[in-house]
């Protein structure tokens, strides 16, 4: 084996390499296009695309020989049809022809095989929408959703505890570092060390988390680049099928891939949506203080599949190597520990405090920020219903919205006592909710910021009636009208001017004690590239 992958298969990856770059091979007249990933070759012809194993042997991989790659292919079509069966059309054999030439599943013996899958514009995937700025929350809603589903129906499998699980996968990454020279062994070192440590601390909700259920045969290469919109739908594709270890891991494994991509893009907002709407359908609050870690770990991966590649092009394209790099310092950045914190967000319907809330919580705690309480989803969830669903007026008793802000309460004081970050989202007109909310911050040490957003009536009146019956508030004029009958103005957190752009109020809520933003994970650390 060459020290970065390449095997000798015989020459016959290069033979079907050529047959399938060759237009005749598909009986077409246009060019064939070929993309290069770091394991896999995927020609374009017409309406279809055939995706070949290349004849690698990694420490995670094994496409060494034909049979290898014609059980790949096979093992891929029937995983990816769980969530895009119609892509997937099935696997093909290239094999030999009597005359020395190759053609597709002939009576000779097998030399290769491809998957062939229907073609789509490149244009769908996300990772092109997100360089062409086409990512939009309400898109990345509907991706939370398609990942929580899929999430929901993949087996559970029990084959050891959850900390073992994820000690599997630094393994995974401690031998991929092995056969790169692109960092220096010593910021390897102590990369696995710091990676080692906080699995042992985490090791016991890991292992509670795999008890539940919470390991699944998952998609495990679940990035932007992997997902596309068809017909206006998400699609989860190309997942994991060469290696079961990679992709039996916790859900929120899995998820953390796609947030940690969305951070590295500089989509941190996104990233915090994307969380945040998981969440608010599936009780994974648990394990939300593990994110933080699974998205180092996956950096991590991309660090050196990515050297991978840089070794592979003869250690002549450089923007790989930034890119290499960028991810083992942002894996770095990722085990950080930021201080726990709680910010409130307060003020009468109209006020704008769900889209304060979604603009500051990327900027607090941890990677990929703060939890989002938000009293209209929570209530939703309460009734079972969607979030744009309307609910009946009894649904908005006094002793409904006094389980719904005890609620938030609950997981807010559960969050903080493990580390988390909070946004609470709220009307908070009654002094018990807004004492309710403050004593969770005491119960667990934490820092508090409780901001009131002060809006003028006459204001407040023109945004609910403005309102689209696409978001989780059902407040109508009627509603606000009995808010400001109740008003008071003895409101003892800090009012912020909340007639400003959402930008303007973040800037000062970042700035007010006990609310501080974490220090920026774009700073890079020296001295790591050998």
């Amino acid at each position: 084996m060459k020290p970065h992958s390449a095997t000798d298969d015989g020459g016959g990856q290069y033979a079907a390499t050529r047959f399938l770059t060759r237009p005749e091979s598909y009986g077409a007249r246009t060019p064939v296009e070929v993309i290069e990933t770091h394991i896999s070759r995927i020609f374009l012809v017409g309406e279809r695309a055939y995706k070949m194993k290349r004849a690698v042997l990694l420490p995670y991989v094994d496409f060494s020989t034909p049979q290898a790659r014609l059980s790949a292919c096979r093992k891929e079509v029937t995983l990816n049809s769980r969530t895009a069966p119609d892509l997937y059309l099935g696997a093909r054999r290239v094999t030999a022809t009597p005359d020395g030439g190759l053609e597709f599943d002939g009576k000779g013996a097998l030399v290769d095989a491809v998957v062939e899958m229907k073609r789509f514009d490149q244009s769908c995937l996300l990772d092109r929408r997100a360089e062409a700025g086409d990512l939009t929350p309400r898109l990345m809603t509907e991706v939370a959703r398609a990942i929580l589903r899929f999430h929901e129906s993949a087996p559970v499998v029990h084959a050891g505890g959850g900390a073992d699980n994820i000690a599997g996968v630094l393994d995974i990454n401690e031998a991929g570092f092995a056969t790169s020279q692109l960092f220096l062994p010593g910021a390897v070192a102590a990369l696995g060390a710091r990676f080692r440590a906080t699995l042992a601390r985490r090791a016991a909700l890991l292992d509670a988390r795999e008890t539940a259920g919470k390991v699944r045969r998952c998609h495990g290469d679940l990035h932007l680049r992997n997902i596309c919109v068809l017909d206006g739908v998400p699609c989860l594709f190309d997942c994991i099928e060469f290696n079961d270890q990679i992709a039996t891991v916790d859900v929120l494994y899995d998820l953390a891939f796609l947030l940690m991509d969305l951070w590295h893009r500089g989509h941190r907002g996104l990233a915090n949506l994307v969380m945040n709407r998981y969440f608010d359908a599936q009780d994974e609050e648990d394990g939300f203080v593990l994110l933080p870690f699974f998205m180092a770990v996956r950096a991590a991966v991309r660090a050196h599949v990515t050297a991978t590649q840089f070794e592979e092009g003869g250690r002549e394209n450089r923007a790989l190597a930034d890119e290499a790099q960028s991810y083992f310092d942002l894996a770095g950045a990722l085990l950080d520990e930021p201080p726990a914190r709680l910010i409130a967000i307060g003020g009468l319907s109209g006020s704008g405090k769900t889209t304060v809330a979604e603009a500051l919580a990327a900027y607090v705690g941890a990677p990929p920020g703060a939890r989002i309480l938000e009293s209209d989803r929570l209530r939703k969830a309460m009734h079972n219903v969607a979030p744009e669903t309307r609910l009946p007026g009894e649904a908005y008793s006094p002793e409904i919205s006094a389980r719904v802000y005890a609620d938030m309460a609950r997981r807010s004081r559960s969050l903080l006592a493990e580390g988390g970050a909070v946004v609470a989202d709220a009307v908070f007109d009654r002094s018990d909710d807004r004492a309710r909310i403050r004593q969770c911050a005491r119960d667990t040490a934490t820092p508090f910021a409780g901001v009131w957003l002060d809006v003028g009536a006459t204001l407040l009146r023109h945004r609910v009636s403005e309102r689209t019956t696409d978001g989780p508030s059902d407040a109508t004029v009627a509603v606000l009208a009995g808010q400001l009958r109740r008003q008071r103005d003895d409101i003892e957190w800090t009012k912020v001017d909340a007639t400003r752009p959402p930008e303007r109020i973040v800037a000062d809520i970042l700035a007010m004690p006990g609310a501080e933003s974490r220090p920026d994970h774009d700073t890079v650390r020296t001295g790591t590239r050998g």
